[in-house]
């Protein structure tokens, strides 16, 4: 039974980014090394987040509660906050890659967009790293020994983790196109409402174990973000409609002139 939640857990919170990198990203070198760059942005991110938190906890009071959740709440928003001002410092440091990539081609052209960027990098690399970071600790115990609720816990422990790992995943996929579009044309509104959307599904989880509390309110945002990001990379509903009805029909899709 460990061993079928382990696999099952695993599939559901990584199999659609391991589809994602094997399809969009693994067969362009540029695009792995980017994304390798961005996760480790991610995870300086975390380590100062972490090192914050840990230094407020110790220099606290244990047996006051109250403060220890107060600073509970204040190192995941810390942390959130954290995790977007690396994420513009990284597209600071990559308008300075393509500019050099530009100077050294022999075109004038880089061989990768500030669009592909956002999704490989400021996207599933921060997504890739957050949900390992994120599962990591629940997958090695899933293994057992030990039966899922058999003190009367929920038995969806283990499920809606790894649910609540997916959306998050694809989350900072959909806010690093968001992102990046906000910093490249100046539109900081939109900047905001990443911070924003990022900050309210990192507090939805304080509703656990409440999990429908903190797994509707992440899937409907994260169905916001991706329409939202659909539309900003070109995407439009005319669009959609064709490459359904080319699924459909079994034809292949064709670009018009």
């Amino acid at each position: 039974m460990t061993l079928a939640i382990f696999f099952g857990c695993t599939f559901i919170a990584f199999g659609p980014v391991f589809s994602l990198f094997l399809f969009t990203i693994a067969r362009d070198p540029l695009r792995i090394i980017i994304l390798i760059a961005g996760a480790f942005f991610w995870l300086v991110s975390l380590l100062l987040s972490s090192l914050i938190w840990f230094i407020t906890v110790k220099a606290s009071d244990p047996r006051d509660e109250p403060l220890q959740k107060g600073l509970l709440i204040f190192g995941v928003m810390f942390s959130v906050l954290l995790q977007e001002v690396f994420r513009f410092l990284y597209y600071k440091l990559l308008r300075k890659a393509i500019e050099g990539l530009v100077a050294l081609s022999e075109d004038g052209c880089s061989p990768i967009s500030i669009q592909q960027m956002a999704y490989a990098v400021a996207g599933v690399g921060f997504g890739l790293m957050s949900g390992t970071f994120s599962m990591i600790n629940l997958l090695a115990d899933a293994l057992g020994p030990g039966t899922t609720g058999i003190h009367g816990d929920s038995q969806l422990y283990f499920l809606t983790s790894a649910f609540m790992t997916m959306v998050l995943i694809f989350l900072h996929t959909f806010w690093g196109i968001l992102f990046f579009h906000g910093c490249e044309h100046q539109r900081w509104w939109e900047i905001t409402a990443v911070v924003i959307m990022h900050l309210a599904v990192s507090g939805s989880t304080f509703c656990n174990p409440l999990y429908m509390g903190s797994l509707v309110p992440s899937y409907l945002l994260m169905a916001t973000a991706a329409t939202w990001a659909y539309l900003l990379s070109g995407g439009s509903a005319q669009n959609l409609r064709r490459f359904l009805l080319c699924l459909w029909s079994g034809a292949s899709p064709q670009l018009e002139s």
